[in-house]
Formats: structure tokens, C-alpha cells, sequence
């Protein structure tokens, strides 16, 4: 059903055939999606997070680390939000709640992600609308001459900002800055006309928003090129290769880990909400290497007209390249405006940057919104709630909560905010990729294989790499030896899984092999995840199964790690003071796990916001030598990957 808006879904319930048609609005064509995700993923940290890192991490060499977490993190984990939104049809929510029950709090805690960042999001873009607005004013600074790079960014720090009047020690905020909730309010409605009536416009927003910061970027690329010193800057970028920085820096790999991990979008709801407005035939693979390679492409492209720009400011200046700003807000708006109103019809490059930049948030924006309604419309309470209702719902609560950053002090608390809204996504990141290859079809192993080889299994996957990281951070050990100790555990444990699954092969003489047995201890449940969802989804490699379930999440624990126990990590982050600074963020993570938490624990609470067909349409595939049924029913509770018991079939 390739053409309509609805797709049936059917199974077979005592015997009878049963049809469900959710109702459900698809992107207009697959250029439509791969705009909109594309402009999802594509944001302020293209331009002034990953150009930067190029040159903090040994130039060209970074792209080793980057290019390794690109197809470790990047890949797998947009398939699986891609590919699950697209097969379920439904938003977070009904994603995870259809691997277990109790993870339907993933999905309310991705939610929550996404609301705590769009909330300062938008005031960020508001800040941008504000320089535009700005750069007509005769007292601008950035058509001037002689403009240097502190002038710009005090003018706005202290102009746009409006940070002048905070001058205690402890930075606590004075007055809520009157142009900035003006400006954020022009945002959020701005948003609204975009998001109220349907996909078929939001999609149509996006050829223009996506379509003309791929022009921009070439226009930049072009014009920086041609500068004198050009040279100097694509050398300070990636001509550089020094390859001790990744090999004697571990942060290097986090850094790099991190960075692909956030920048197409992941944790967020947002895949998974814009892949089930897919048709659910569409092909995952496809869909998601576009979206990967292009926010890659967008990335790496623009650090070329980045740093063109500031070689040519560093051969005006007489100094080094990388003793100008060239990342954050310092980058935006102080050394690349400073460089762009040198050339001729100067105020008028500034002008088009501030114009780039707000089409690059705006999507992101969106796709924050977008992701909140998807989840509310696939809910029992709102299925038949008008879309604009819903909107001004998602909308309302974070331009309530965006004043705090409307304040003098707003920069401060977006800084802070921005770095522990972290722990959650990573909390979130490991928990999508547990939920899917781990605790899906669990007890399918614990009735296949025994309860005793999995745990086994699982703890020397996970001992193993928690020990690793307490002698990473231990100062009275060498790194080496926590090596050497976390090998000898994995080893012990796989050792301990093979004599238990030696003894279940006594017990069921003839039914295993040891390959068998060892392929269904490590790849059973995941591998018939993969075979129930390719049919419909599309071809899915077989490296996605071990990358999913032996790489991700333990990535994501490292990733944790290293953040909390970093020497700015959390409480102590910025050295900003206790209070408000470092509470409201601790506040922000443990709110995002007591969310978590609350669904673990009691699955009934978060079981209103499910989709009935999320219940039933993980029919999990049989398990070796067993047959599925096709006339059991599920009972209300049950856990979906006990399949082979209780199995509905899903016909595409």
C-alpha cells in the first residue's frame, strides 16, 4: 500500500482475522523524509563543535576515531530507530514498550530529552534572530572595518545576550531579558505554522530550511577558498596528521564517540518518531546510510569554508590559525562574522551566516516538536486529539520553561543544562540498544538454552568492561593491569557460559551443536528480532546484530563514565556555583532516571501511552526446532518475546 496515508495492520487472534489501520500521515516521497531527517540531525554543532575537534585531536588523524564511531554508533543505532519506528509505526513509546513492557520508560525518558534540549534550543535561535535583527542597526558592530573578534563577541554576550548586568561571583541571574522572549516567541510560532497542519507541510518547509544551508555551504566554501591564507586554514584543519594525539589521548575516542552520537540526533525520539511516517516497506538501510553520510558530508564540508575564513583573518592579523576562536559561540558570532565583514558587501555575509544558522536550528527545532507529537498522538488519551491542539500542548510547556534562559544569566544555564542533559542521552543510548539485543526474547533463552548461560553470558559482557573503567580513572593503578584484569574476566566468563551450555547439550542430546548452542546464547534473541523485522523493513546486515549488542552498550557505559568522572564533570562542571547551576542539572539527570525507573518497575503506568498494535506485533520468530502459532493470543502482561508461546503473526 505504497500510495494511501493508512497501512492495515493484521494478525491472527483465536482463529479469526483481525485488522487494525492506525491512522497515519507518511512523508509525501522519500525526499521529503530525507530532508527532514537530514535537517534533524544537521545543527549549530556541525558548524562549531566538529570542525574545531578536527584541529584539538591531530587534524586529519581525528577522522580515524570519527570515522570508527561513525560505523559503531552512528549506523546501528539509526537503523534501529529508523527501522523500529518504521516496522511499529509508532513513536518511542511503542518502540521499546514492544521489546518489554517495562521499557516503555525509555521512550518517556527520551521524550524528556527532548524537551529539556528544545526548550533552550529555540532561545539559542532566538539569540540568532536577534543578531540578524541586530545587523541592521546603525550601532551594529559587525559592518564595521575594523571589527575585531572581542568587540564581536562582547557585543554579544552583552547586546544579544544581555549578560552585562550579571556581576556577582556566583552568576545568579538579575532580569529576564525582554528581546529574547520576544524573539523566542517568534521562534515557537514560527514553528507552529511549520508543524500545525500536517507533514505534507513540514516536509515542503524542509526542501527550503535543509536545502538552502547546502547552499550556503557551498556558497562559503566558494568564497573562503579564494581568500589569501585560505591555504594556511585548511592545513591548520586537516592537513595536520598527528597521530599520537589518538593514540596517547583516550579522550580523543570518547570526544569522537560522543560527537557522531549526538549530531545525527540519536536518543532523542526523533528518528524513530520521523521513520514511522515512513511507509513500513521503505528500505531502512538506504534511509539511514543517507541521513548518516549527509550530516558526515555537511560536517566535513563546512570545516573547509570554516577555517578558509579564519586563514584568511589569521594572514590579515599576522598570527597562527589556531590562535583565533574557532569553535562556539566565539566562532559564530566574533571570528567568522570579523572575517566575513572584511570582504566586500561585508555586513551582507554576516547577514546570509546569521540567515544559515537559524535555517540550520529551525529543522532541529522542529524535529523536537515533531518527535513530542508523535508520541502524544500514539497515545490512548490523544489519538483523536487535533494535531494543532497537541502542538500548542509541546510548545506551550518548553516556551514556559525557555524564559530561564531568557534571563542575563541564560547562556550560563543553557552551558549547564547542555552538559548534564548528556548522562541522560547516554542513559537513554545504552538502554535502546540493551532493550533491543538484550532484553528482548530473554525468556526465549532462558527456555532454549537455561536461565544459568545467559546470565553467564551477560555478566562477561558487562563485569568485564566495568572493571575496565574502575582502574581507567584509578590513579593508583596502571591501565594496563585493569586491561590485563578485564581480558582474564571475560575470558573466565566465557569459559564458565561454555560449561553451562556444555551441560544443557547433555540434557537435549541431538538437538544442539556447539556452534548451535553458542550462536543461540549470542545471537539468538537478537537474530530473531533481525529475521521478524527485515521482511517488512528491508535487508539489515548481519555485522548490525554483534555491533548492536556486544559494541553500543558498552560504548555508552564507557561514554558515562568518562563524563562523570571527568575533572569538569558533574558537580563540579564549569565550576559553576552549587546553586542553581550544578543542582538544576543533577535535578535534570535524576528526573530522566526516576522516568526510567517508574516504567521498570510498575510497566502499568506507561502502558495508556502504547498503541494497542505495539502488544502484539513483535510476534517474536520460533526458536530453534519449534514452530510459531498462529491462533494464540497474548495476555495483557505478557512479554512479547515469549513468542513461541503465546504468538500472534503479523502479515505485511
Amino acid at each position: 500500500m505504497r500510495n494511501g496515508t493508512r497501512q492495515s495492520l493484521t494478525t491472527a487472534v483465536g482463529g479469526e482475522r483481525v485488522t487494525t489501520t492506525p491512522t497515519r500521515e507518511f512523508w509525501s516521497s522519500r525526499t521529503a523524509f530525507y530532508f527532514a531527517t537530514s535537517g534533524a540531525a544537521i545543527g549549530f554543532g556541525n558548524v562549531w563543535r566538529f570542525p574545531a575537534l578536527c584541529v584539538e585531536y591531530g587534524g586529519g588523524a581525528f577522522f580515524i576515531p570519527y570515522l570508527v564511531a561513525l560505523f559503531v554508533i552512528g549506523f546501528p543505532l539509526t537503523i534501529l530507530e529508523i527501522g523500529f519506528g518504521q516496522y511499529f509505526q509508532t513513536g518511542d513509546i511503542g518502540v521499546f514498550g514492544g521489546f518489554h513492557p517495562r521499557l516503555r520508560g525509555v521512550g518517556v525518558c527520551s521524550l524528556a530529552c527532548a524537551t529539556m534540549i528544545c526548550s533552550y534550543y529555540v532561545v539559542l535561535i532566538g539569540w540568532v534572530v536577534n543578531a540578524f535583527v541586530a545587523s541592521f542597526n546603525d550601532d551594529s558592530p559587525w559592518s564595521k572595518p575594523d571589527l575585531s573578534g572581542e568587540e564581536a563577541i562582547n557585543y554579544f554576550h552583552n547586546n544579544i545576550v544581555g549578560m552585562d548586568t550579571v556581576t556577582g561571583a556566583d552568576l545568579i541571574p538579575t532580569r529576564i531579558v525582554g528581546k529574547n522572549v520576544a524573539y523566542t516567541a517568534f521562534t515557537w510560532i514560527f514553528i507552529y505554522g511549520v508543524t500545525a497542519f500536517g507533514l505534507k507541510i513540514t516536509g515542503r518547509f524542509t526542501y527550503v530550511s535543509m536545502g538552502l544551508p547546502f547552499l550556503f555551504l557551498f556558497v562559503f566554501v566558494g568564497r573562503g577558498i579564494n581568500l589569501p591564507g585560505a591555504r594556511d586554514g585548511v592545513i591548520a584543519y586537516i592537513g595536520v596528521w598527528d597521530f599520537s594525539v589518538i593514540t596517547t589521548e583516550k579522550e580523543a575516542w570518547s570526544v569522537a564517540c560522543s560527537q557522531v552520537f549526538f549530531s545525527i540526533g540519536l536518543t532523542f525520539g526523533i528518528m524513530t518518531s520521523y521513520g514511522s511516517h515512513c511507509k513500513r516497506d521503505e528500505p531502512v538501510l538506504l534511509n539511514s546510510c543517507v541521513v548518516v553520510i549527509l550530516n558526515s558530508m555537511y560536517s566535513i564540508i563546512m570545516g573547509f569554508g570554516i577555517f578558509c575564513s579564519l586563514g584568511h583573518l589569521a594572514h590579515l592579523n599576522g598570527v597562527a590559525v589556531t590562535d583565533l576562536p574557532y569553535s562556539g559561540f566565539e566562532l559564530v558570532f566574533g571570528t567568522w562574522p570579523v572575517v566575513l565583514s572584511t570582504l566586500p558587501g561585508g555586513i551582507h555575509w554576516v547577514r546570509l551566516l546569521f540567515l544559515n544558522l537559524f535555517f540550520l536550528g529551525i529543522d532541529s527545532a522542529i524535529a523536537f516538536v515533531e518527535a513530542a507529537v508523535t508520541v502524544l498522538q500514539d497515545t490512548k488519551f490523544f489519538r483523536k486529539t487535533p494535531r494543532r491542539t497537541l502542538v500548542i500542548g509541546c510548545i506551550l510547556p518548553s516556551f514556559l520553561f525557555g524564559i530561564l534562559y531568557c534571563t542575563d544569566a541564560g547562556l550560563y544555564f543553557l552551558d549547564v543544562i547542555d552538559f548534564y542533559v548528556n548522562f541522560s542521552m547516554l542513559l537513554v543510548g545504552f538502554l535502546e540498544a540493551f532493550g533491543a539485543a538484550w532484553a528482548y526474547g530473554l525468556n526465549d533463552l532462558f527456555k532454549s538454552i537455561g536461565a544459568k548461560p545467559t546470565i553467564s553470558y551477560i555478566l562477561s559482557n558487562f563485569v568485564p568492561i566495568l572493571t575496565l573503567l574502575y582502574f581507567w580513572v584509578n590513579e593508583d593503578f596502571k591501565i594496563g593491569f585493569g586491561i590485563t584484569l578485564s581480558v582474564i574476566l571475560w575470558i573466565i566468563g566465557l569459559v564458565i557460559t561454555h560449561y553451562f551450555l556444555w551441560q544443557r547439550m547433555r540434557k537435549e542430546p541431538g538437538r544442539w551443536t556447539m556452534f548451535s548452542i553458542w550462536y543461540e546464547c549470542a545471537f539468538g534473541n537478537i537474530g530473531r528480532l533481525r529475521d521478524q523485522i527485515q521482511p517488512v523493513v528491508g535487508y539489515i546486515p548481519f555485522v548490525w546484530m554483534p555491533v548492536i549488542k556486544n559494541l553500543v552498550p558498552h560504548l555508552c557505559i564507557v561514554l558515562f563514565w568518562n563524563l562523570l568522572t571527568a575533572e569538569s564533570g558533574a558537580g563540579n562542571y564549569g565550576n559553576y556555583a552549587i546553586r542553581p547551576y550544578q543542582l538544576l542539572g543533577l535535578l535534570c539527570f535524576i528526573f530522566a532516571i526516576f522516568i526510567f525507573l517508574i516504567g521498570l518497575i510498575v510497566p502499568e503506568v506507561y502502558e495508556p501511552l502504547a498503541l494497542p498494535q505495539t502488544k502484539v506485533i513483535l510476534s517474536g520468530a520460533s526458536i530453534p526446532e519449534e514452530k510459531a502459532t498462529d491462533n494464540i493470543e497474548f495476555s495483557e502482561g505478557e512479554s512479547l518475546a515469549s513468542g513461541r508461546d503465546r504468538n500472534r503473526h503479523l502479515e505485511s
